[in-house]
């Protein structure tokens, strides 16, 4: 089998496990929902079917169990329970880690061997022997989604070779019999399948109702037949190169469908395909269309048609529509794209970026009038590359919301208690690399909230609180960045029992006083804890620590709120991408830094009696702020400047002044990291190059202001 389709079919497998995952959640709640059943049991049916297509056998054979079980709840004979979800819920883990190892071995380990055997045992509970009939898939339901899956892949490996839908000017029918020994003079027949792959957009379906019973079944003789439907602009002549070494013993029939569809006259519909191909008469066509239900399963009922017919008439007149829609919206609307390559994109409009600030700047020294224009031209054009590029790796963030759903439910049950997970703005943006590295932090955070914030129900009940908690999960935009927040309405969080473990651990001295917002940042220190007990969920003070570690590393800030007896809210606030930004370029004595420009709000000039009473404020707006000379900070030599300039900023919703030398101007900033040498430095987030070829530093603004005295940010509030 081709690696490409076993890549593919493995995204495609996720995607389609995730989703049941989500369905078995929602299952949980809904017990009774018959649609949420049905759709459990499709997913793993078409998990099933396409894992033995493509060829993961191994996957295949365990599926089929819980397929089993599953058809037990939709035909009513078993109904859902959490024993049953639970059990789902591993089952569908362990095929990912199937999937994942593609294991050619037969043997099952104990862990897989256990669940098939509970499987079975759950199935026989309801049912000793389920009817056969039950069994069987609908094809409406069943072959559609199979099929669309394995249409993904093929098309997904066709866009990999390089065969795009332009052109596509002719679609064909190819039924292929394979000679019974086909198998033992060597030929692979799905390799044929790989080649036609190549010729254009293939849609290919097994037809396996010639296998008999498993006494009969000799496993050196091939007894599958495939159907297949490839629109080409290649011609027959190619098509049947493809099956030149074969075409003496096995049986190959090539029919031109259209060759030219008309997407005016819309989708073909299934009985006239039906009939087209023979299989079913036009009289017993009527007769079902007279019945005025579904007409695959008025035909299935009659054994007018097969499963297997049905089916395969289902994959052409998906095949057709795809097709249609390819003619009128041109080609496809989206592909899957492997994200290194995104990244390589990103990359060179990083270093187009760079190229174009120089052109700029050289078009303004030659004073050219004819290359300033060509200059602008190429400037608006990179502009909008780079938001296209940047646009491409923006990723909802409700993909990665929907995993601690699993999270909370698993680890509440292990801890006793009721918890509900409630997600707001999932739709929210945010670049794919970001979202990739807040899957830890938050995990974390809602470990914490679940195991030392929300009581356990008879706690909470005493109190005078519902016997389930609740944990919110929220995201938004804001400016450049997004602010993530993980809420609970648990105990809150105990300041003396903070400040007694500070005092033990030596942070804090008896004495000493700190304020509520200090107190409570002390829990991202590394390994403070205080929990009195080790378990498996938290007390030994790592996890918290790793959450401010990571947000730090993404240029972003963290904080924490909390009520006793109310609940909690950590706070998250990162930039939106880590990759190009717009920045203000300011100059401090002779070096160059960058200001993120989504938290400037204006320039004043700085003046000598800003200082009030020995602090450093100055008057902006009616109101006094802060604000700290980025040369003093920074430790740059250089003479004193006279009429420097004072940059405004808001952070943390507060306003804060950051005095320079200079300001120069804005700035498509690339970021770049630092070096090994300068990771650690103090205020700075990563470099960028100019248009001169200098290096200019991107300043952290977060970690400047956190060396401003607390109570003169709060001072003056907006």
């Amino acid at each position: 089998m081709n690696e490409k389709f076993k890549e593919t079919f493995r995204e495609e497998a996720e995607e389609l496990l995730g989703h049941l995952e989500d369905i078995l959640l929602e299952l949980e709640e809904k017990p009774t929902d018959a649609e949420l059943v049905n759709a459990a049991f499709r997913a793993i049916h078409t998990i099933k079917g396409s894992a033995g297509m493509f060829g993961f056998e191994k996957a295949g054979r365990f599926t089929h169990d819980l397929e089993s079980l599953l058809d037990e709840c939709r035909a009513g004979r078993r109904a859902v329970d959490k024993r049953l979800v639970d059990l789902s819920l591993r089952a569908r883990d362990k095929i990912r880690s199937l999937i994942a190892q593609d294991d050619s071995s037969a043997e099952f380990d104990a862990e897989a061997l256990a669940m098939m055997e509970e499987f079975r045992a759950m199935a026989a509970e309801s049912s000793g022997k389920p009817a056969q009939e039950d069994q069987k898939p609908k094809a409406d339901e069943t072959g559609r989604q199979r099929e669309a899956m394995a249409t993904r892949v093929l098309e997904a490996s066709i866009a990999d070779s390089g065969a795009d839908g332009s052109g596509l000017s002719a679609t064909y029918r190819i039924r292929f019999e394979p000679a019974p020994d086909i198998f033992l003079n060597g030929t692979r027949v799905l390799r044929l399948f790989d080649e036609l792959a190549t010729l254009g957009q293939l849609s290919s379906m097994p037809d396996t109702g010639r296998i008999p019973m498993l006494e009969s079944l000799d496993p050196e003789t091939c007894y599958v037949i495939w159907e297949a439907i490839l629109t080409t602009s290649a011609g027959i002549d190619a098509i049947k190169d493809v099956f030149i070494f074969v075409e003496d013993s096995s049986k190959v029939k090539i029919e031109l469908i259209d060759d030219r569809l008309d997407p005016s006259e819309g989708v073909r519909k299934l009985g006239e395909i039906l009939v087209e191909r023979g299989t079913v008469k036009p009289e017993d066509l009527g007769e079902a269309l007279r019945s005025q239900r579904k007409l695959g399963e008025v035909l299935l009922e009659r054994k007018v048609v097969t499963d297997s017919e049905l089916e395969s008439a289902l994959v052409e007149q998906a095949h057709l529509k795809k097709v249609q829609e390819r003619q009128t919206e041109g080609p496809s609307m989206s592909i899957r794209v492997a994200s290194d390559k995104l990244d390589e994109l990103v990359d060179l409009v990083g270093e187009l970026v760079t190229m174009q600030a120089r052109l700029l700047r050289t078009s303004v020294e030659l004073a050219d009038p004819g290359l300033s224009s060509i200059a602008e031209q190429v400037d608006r054009l990179v502009e909008q590359l780079r938001d296209n590029a940047m646009g491409m790796r923006m990723l909802p963030i409700g993909s990665t919301f929907n995993k601690f759903r699993r999270v909370v439910r698993d680890l509440s049950a292990e801890l006793g208690k009721n918890v509900d997970l409630v997600a707001v703005g999932a739709d929210t943006e945010l670049d794919k690399t970001v979202i990739e590295r807040l899957n830890d932090p938050l995990v974390h955070i809602i470990r914490n909230s679940l195991d030392h914030g929300i009581e356990s129900p008879a706690d909470r009940v005493a109190v005078g609180k519902t016997a389930t908690g609740t944990i919110r999960l929220a995201a938004e935009h804001s400016g450049a960045n997004v602010v993530i927040s993980v809420s609970d309405d648990g105990k809150g969080m105990d300041l003396s029992a903070i400040r007694a473990k500070a005092i033990e651990r030596g942070i804090l001295g008896p004495q000493e006083q700190l304020s509520e917002a200090d107190a409570l940042m002390l829990v991202f220190r590394p390994g403070f804890s205080t929990a009195r007990n080790v378990t498996s969920v938290s007390g030994r003070g790592v996890g918290m620590d790793v959450v401010k570690r990571e947000i730090d590393s993404l240029g972003g800030s963290v904080s924490v709120e909390s009520r006793p007896g109310k609940g909690s809210t950590v706070v998250l606030k990162i930039p939106l991408t880590l990759a190009i930004i717009e920045g203000m370029l300011v100059r401090i004595a002779d070096e160059f830094y960058v200001l993120p420009l989504s938290i400037v709000e204006a320039c004043v000039e700085a003046n000598d009696d800003d200082s009030t009473d020995g602090s450093k404020l100055v008057q902006f707006r009616g109101d006094l702020i802060p604000y700290i000379d980025l040369k003093e900070f920074f430790s740059v030599p250089g003479e004193p400047v006279e009429n420097r300039q004072i940059v405004v900023v808001n952070v943390q919703e507060s306003r804060v002044g950051l005095v320079v030398d200079a300001v120069i101007g804005d700035n498509q900033t690339v970021i770049k990291p630092m070096g090994r040498m300068y990771r650690n430095a103090v205020g700075l987030s990563g470099a960028t190059i100019l248009g001169d070829g200098r290096v200019a530093l991107i300043v952290d603004c977060m970690k400047v202001v956190e060396a401003i005295p607390e109570r003169e940010l709060k001072a003056r509030s907006r």
